[in-house]
């Protein structure tokens, strides 16, 4: 049983690139009707969001984030790791940027200038190395930086930006190409990051931002800067713009568009169904519930707009056995048509992932010969 799920899974993956009319995303010689399909894809992605009115911002927003940070060497890796969304309350989605080098939420320190009781032979190693500006990350068990200290920090004039996650540290160090420093006798001038600007950037609404631009020798990695006019909007935003980028992603993984509608589903269960005919047994049997359990995707496509189900789908199945590979249901209009000329398509690897993942799901409970439970 087992084995025939797993052939199942194969032949699934294997065939719904043989009979789609897929057509390849040559990242690394990327033409202009490849962007277009790429945003497309961004775009459909956006379409069911609460921000899908600004689906033509954030779609090729998305698709330039991806193709910024992908490795040459390693073209069809994309970690979204390297991408940093900064949400800024203040404006609307329509001021959402792409930042060539780095923003922090946060202000210009301004020190308490009646302090003066501190020791000052950090602050001279720092200075000695050349350093002018200075990221603190945050502490959850003391207070990262004194008044005193920072007061010391202006007279020397080192910037001082400080409470930065620690989830965006490693982010930073990629994006400065410097190395963290854990302690004050490692502060070496060969671990600097080097930019030409830091500002402090007035939003227009009374916000106001770090932005550090200018970079040298910058890694791979990009900031996103989402606004939004409550903190509702922002939230939706970011998680609007991070499904657009995992779409984008899985494009760069695996190169290829699909038919989407149920087409390759259908299309799949239709001759899996065929050859479970031709087997017999067990095998047989395994193979058509296979091809049956395909057909939930279909119906799930005509249920959702409260279409006829059987119907649907049983005219689907028909157009297939025809030859019409492309046809899939279009629940906009409730028909069956060449889903290809309306643009309905998906990334391969979000089909051939979620069958795979369902296989191995399957398999591992086929595995378990029992089960004890233990208060």
């Amino acid at each position: 049983m087992i084995d025939s799920f797993s052939c199942s899974s194969i032949i699934y993956n294997d065939g719904v690139i043989q009979n789609s009319n897929g057509f390849p995303l040559l990242i690394r010689r990327l033409q202009r009707q490849d962007w277009d399909s790429l945003v497309k894809s961004a775009s459909t992605s956006l379409n069911s969001k609460v921000v899908s009115q600004y689906s033509k911002l954030l779609a090729p927003l998305a698709v330039d984030v991806v193709l910024s940070v992908i490795d040459p060497v390693k073209p069809e890796l994309v970690d979204l790791r390297d991408v940093r969304i900064v949400k800024k309350l203040g404006g609307t989605v329509d001021d959402t940027e792409l930042v060539k080098g780095l923003v922090f939420d946060k202000k210009m320190d301004r020190i308490l200038k009646e302090e003066r009781n501190y020791i000052l032979g950090m602050i001279k190693k720092i200075k000695a190395t050349g350093c002018n500006v200075l990221l603190i990350q945050k502490s959850i068990l003391r207070v990262a930086v004194t008044d005193l200290s920072l007061h010391y920090l202006a007279k020397a004039k080192i910037l001082v930006v400080k409470d930065v996650e620690r989830d965006d540290i490693e982010f930073i160090t990629k994006n400065l190409n410097c190395l963290p420093i854990a302690n004050i006798e490692h502060f070496r001038e060969e671990k600097l990051g080097r930019a030409d600007c830091v500002e402090e950037v007035s939003l227009g609404d009374g916000g106001k931002i770090m932005k550090i631009s200018g970079i040298k020798d910058m890694g791979r990695t990009t900031t996103v800067l989402v606004k939004g006019s409550n903190q509702l909007v922002l939230d939706e935003a970011e998680r609007s713009l991070h499904d657009a980028l995992c779409v984008i992603r899985c494009l760069v993984n695996k190169k290829f568009l699909i038919a989407g509608g149920g087409a390759p589903e259908i299309e799949l269960s239709r001759q899996l169904g065929v050859w479970a005919k031709v087997l017999q047994g067990m095998e047989s049997y395994c193979i058509m519930s296979f091809a049956e359990a395909l057909e939930v995707i279909p119906y799930t496509f005509a249920e959702n707009p409260s279409l006829y189900m059987l119907t649907i789908v049983a005219e689907l199945r028909n157009r297939h056995a025809q030859g019409e590979i492309d046809a899939g249901i279009n629940v906009r209009k409730g028909q069956i048509i060449n889903i290809l000329e309306e643009n309905v398509v998906q990334p391969l690897l979000v089909s051939t992932s979620a069958i795979t993942l369902a296989t191995e799901c399957i398999r591992m409970i086929l595995k378990i010969d029992d089960i004890v439970t233990v208060r």
